[in-house]
């Protein structure tokens, strides 16, 4: 949702009577971005039957999207300067719809994770754009506050709007449909995008930091594919430690480049102050936990307890609910009058609770009783920790800094998703492996011995998970030390204009 700024002004388009028709062409575009990193999780276990894919790689169609979105995402704005932000806005549309048409079509694993791998490159494209219009459509600030609410809880509402729509079509028409869905989305956003949205055009100065991209991307491409190929390989194999060194070396150089880039990628100088470090370590470290946890549950409710895929987007509906409440209710009325780490470090032990009652689960568990109170106490500690998470981690920067900062905080979350995806997913299906071969020749049912081995292996994983959350409490109670904002203090631009 973010991209790259200066402190340039916005240009006066506030008088344009169409631009609340703007938002909501906006608004429906960042609405599809966010609806696919959810619609998908309840087709899964539906595409991975009708392909054939094996459970160690079935992670990589939620990892090839979140690591192409946030590996990229801090590229996006620039790129949007460069070519103009309605232009980028557009060609990220189309290029999400393609990518999107290539995946419903997908014939082989391989060619849907290609598909979702191309549409991270255009969602990276395509959010920070959005949010770039946006903030040059309404420059009245009272105008401008309004359209920022409508748009973040659109944003906010997408996830639970992915579990349902997911569900529907993946039970009433199939698993594709959770893919060829954007294409009409995208197709009225274009549509709107030429009748709606003024932009100025782009600058030809602005610079790439290609080496940047190259180096990031790479590294973290080279960790996040170590910790899938560990599971097929083990942890000794010579590629899957291959990878982590190239990792390491390639995430080191990118430092390096970055003190040295004209135009740098990711300014240092943004994660070097203490509390800003410590939200964005303690936003990774939670979604690291809570990405696993969605890809698991999606499956412990399909295949244990052999709900239906809408039944499945219904069960998560409480746990959204929950994230909305402990946001909106509780950490925003409670920010004013408390220090941030008062609102994270409590939040990280409700999910760490809500993940070790998830640790207990059986194959024959009850939703109602077991399920559902985990849910609803994951949901509260989330929602009690993002919202202190990118209000301190935003506060205080130069103008020109804020973009890239709001940006850096959305990397974090999107390549935690994708660590944490394929090293839970590593670590729960080689568990289940050794625990059914270990039991295969008793007298139990090999049937039930698989059950109960899946099982198994995802309540190992999430007792990692809980371990992470915890780690993730120690972090924002030792490195978030910034106070609760004076309430004499002026108030912070809360839209920074963006880079042109």
């Amino acid at each position: 949702m973010s991209g790259t700024w200066s402190g340039e002004p916005a240009a006066p388009t506030d008088a344009d009577p169409r631009r609340w028709w703007g938002l909501v062409v906006i608004a429906l575009a960042q609405l599809m971005v966010v609806l696919d990193a959810t619609i998908v999780n309840i087709a899964l276990p539906s595409a991975q039957r009708d392909l054939g894919m094996s459970d160690g790689n079935r992670q990589w169609v939620i990892t090839a999207y979140t690591l192409a979105f946030g590996g990229l995402l801090l590229l996006g704005g620039r790129v949007a300067d460069l070519v103009g932000r309605r232009r980028t806005f557009v060609i990220g549309l189309i290029g999400f719809a393609a990518a999107s048409a290539i995946g419903g079509a997908a014939t082989t694993p391989a060619m849907l994770f290609g598909a979702r791998a191309l549409q991270g490159v255009f969602a990276a494209l395509l959010a920070p754009s959005a949010l770039s219009l946006l903030s040059t459509t309404f420059s009245d600030p009272r105008e401008r506050a309004r359209a920022f609410g409508i748009y973040g809880t659109l944003a906010a509402s997408g996830a639970a709007a992915g579990f349902i729509v997911g569900g529907v079509l993946t039970e009433y028409l199939n698993w594709r449909w959770c893919l060829y869905v954007n294409i009409p989305f995208a197709v009225a956003a274009v549509i709107g995008a030429y009748t709606l949205l003024r932009d100025r055009p782009g600058h030809g100065g602005a610079r790439l930091d290609v080496p940047g991209v190259l180096l990031g991307c790479g590294g973290l491409v080279a960790l996040v594919y170590g910790f899938g190929e560990a599971q097929p390989r083990g942890w000794s194999d010579p590629l899957v430690l291959a990878l982590f060194a190239a990792a390491v070396v390639l995430l080191a150089a990118f430092v390096w480049w970055q003190t040295r880039a004209p135009v740098p990628l990711l300014p240092l100088h943004i994660i070097r102050d203490r509390n800003r470090a410590g939200c964005m370590l303690t936003m990774m470290l939670a979604v690291i936990g809570m990405f696993g946890m969605f890809l698991f549950m999606t499956y412990y409710l399909q295949v244990i307890l052999a709900f239906s895929p809408l039944m499945t987007g219904l069960a998560f509906l409480p746990m959204t609910a929950s994230i909305l409440t402990g946001s909106t209710q509780i950490s925003a009325r409670l920010l004013p009058r408390v220090g941030p780490r008062m609102l994270m470090v409590p939040g990280m032990l409700l999910a760490c609770g809500g993940m070790v009652i998830l640790t207990q689960m059986t194959v024959d568990s009850s939703y109602a009783s077991e399920i559902l109170p985990a849910l609803i106490l994951m949901g509260l500690g989330m929602g009690l920790t993002f919202m202190p998470v990118f209000s301190t981690a935003t506060a205080g920067v130069a103008p020109r800094d804020s973009g890239v900062t709001s940006a850096t905080v959305n990397t974090s979350q999107q390549i935690g998703g994708s660590i944490g995806t394929a090293l839970l997913n590593t670590i729960a299906t080689g568990t289940s492996a050794s625990y059914i071969a270990s039991r295969l020749t008793g007298p139990t049912p090999r049937e039930q011995v698989v059950r109960e081995g899946i099982v198994h292996g995802y309540t190992v994983a999430i007792w990692v998970a809980a371990g992470i959350m915890l780690l993730a409490a120690l972090v924002a109670g030792l490195m978030v030390t910034a106070k609760a904002p004076r309430h004499d203090a002026p108030a912070d631009d809360p839209v920074p204009e963006p880079v042109a």
